[in-house]
């Protein structure tokens, strides 16, 4: 068993979307990540009783049990359920591995949102679903887990909880930096772990959907993120841009071409440090985005998301909404320092409120 200090803390960065929202949904479709350093923490210590502390919900000290290969945590307060999912999932595969745990307490934070409650959209249940299951494998497992086992299982337990998701926030979790992903495909996930036997088997299966591959910012290259106000609701601007597919599907194969054709421009422009051609690829994911907005009747842009990404083209670099828009967070590379300075003060100007984010390069870790 590992030697591993008594707490162990584990922090885990959250995520912003770059570029191909919406497209990763469908099969073999990239999409742009980074992982960002804010962060959820999670600390396991063993113990006498089987505790779990939820500090930001303010839930201390449930009990919890783990009984016919499910966790149960003993609390009515459904915010839990993503945690539970985790850890049945961590447990199940330490029981595959011949691996029975000592009580332990888990205690999960989180430092994604601001202090006063106000939701960035940085990836908060991806965090902590891949805060446990790194935690439980850190201090358990005979070995250090490899960033795609604490990705796979942390995405079983996601989609099998929420049902849906491409799974990238998890992959930012997990590996850090910046990452051209496709998706699993939740659907594809869902089926293969319910007519899977063991996880063990699952994880050994191809998944046949998913890729990923770390790709560096180039050096004469600044990320800047701005926060535009309370977003619309992702699952409904999701629902109703994939409700093109039926009615509309000319228009959601254009997106899903154009979409394509911007975020490869943007990874050969980040991989090449070619940067005419990486700000070529955001602006037109921009207006690919915008396009699938108004053939499905939904304002991905709201006002103060076309003047962030407005204003980051009239000081020399490009803009567009990070995540699914309505709101919520804008990015914009800017090819200065100065120009990204002179952007952030325009957005503060504008009403916009730039935030001091920037790539975390490290995924899941062991801080104590």
């Amino acid at each position: 068993m590992n030697v591993l200090p008594i707490p162990l803390k584990i922090k885990v960065p959250g995520k912003l979307m770059i570029a191909g929202e919406f497209a990763v949904l469908e099969p073999h479709h990239n999409l742009a990540v980074m992982a960002v350093d804010r962060f959820v923490y999670a600390t396991l210590e063993q113990g006498s009783t089987n505790r779990l502390t939820l500090q930001d919900f303010k839930l201390i000290d449930l009990n919890w049990n783990y009984e016919n290969k499910a966790v149960r945590v003993f609390s009515e307060d459904g915010r839990v359920r993503f945690v539970e999912a985790a850890m049945t999932i961590a447990l199940n595969y330490l029981h595959e591995q011949g691996i029975t745990p000592e009580p332990f307490s888990l205690t999960i934070k989180s430092e994604l949102d601001d202090a006063s409650g106000i939701k960035y959209g940085l990836g908060s249940s991806a965090a902590v679903v891949t805060s446990v299951i790194t935690a439980v494998l850190k201090k358990y497992l005979h070995k250090n887990p490899e960033a795609e086992l604490i990705f796979k299982l942390a995405s079983i337990a996601h989609v099998k909880t929420q049902g849906n998701g491409s799974g990238a926030d998890v992959a930012a979790s997990s590996y850090g930096g910046i990452l051209e992903y496709s998706s699993f495909q939740a659907e594809w996930l869902r089926e293969a772990y319910q007519n899977t036997a063991t996880l063990t088997e699952l994880l050994e299966k191809e998944w046949i959907y998913f890729s990923v591959q770390p790709i560096t910012l180039p050096e004469n290259i600044y990320v800047c993120i701005g926060w535009t106000g309370k977003p619309a609701s992702t699952a409904k601007l999701v629902d109703e841009i994939l409700k093109m597919k039926v009615d509309n599907p000319e228009a959601f194969r254009e997106f899903l071409d154009a979409s394509e054709i911007a975020v490869e421009k943007f990874t050969k422009g980040m991989k090449s440090a070619n940067i005419p051609l990486l700000l070529e690829g955001v602006r037109e994911n921009r207006h690919a985005l915008a396009s699938a907005g108004d053939n499905a009747n939904v304002a991905i842009e709201t006002p103060l998301l076309t003047k962030l990404c407005d204003l980051a083209e009239q000081y020399g670099g490009a803009g567009k909404p990070s995540g699914a828009g309505g709101g919520d967070c804008g990015i914009a590379f800017m090819p200065s320092k100065e120009e990204a300075d002179q952007l952030m003060h325009a957005w503060s100007e504008a009403g916009i409120k730039p935030l001091p984010i920037h790539v975390n390069k490290a995924g899941a870790i062991v801080i104590e």
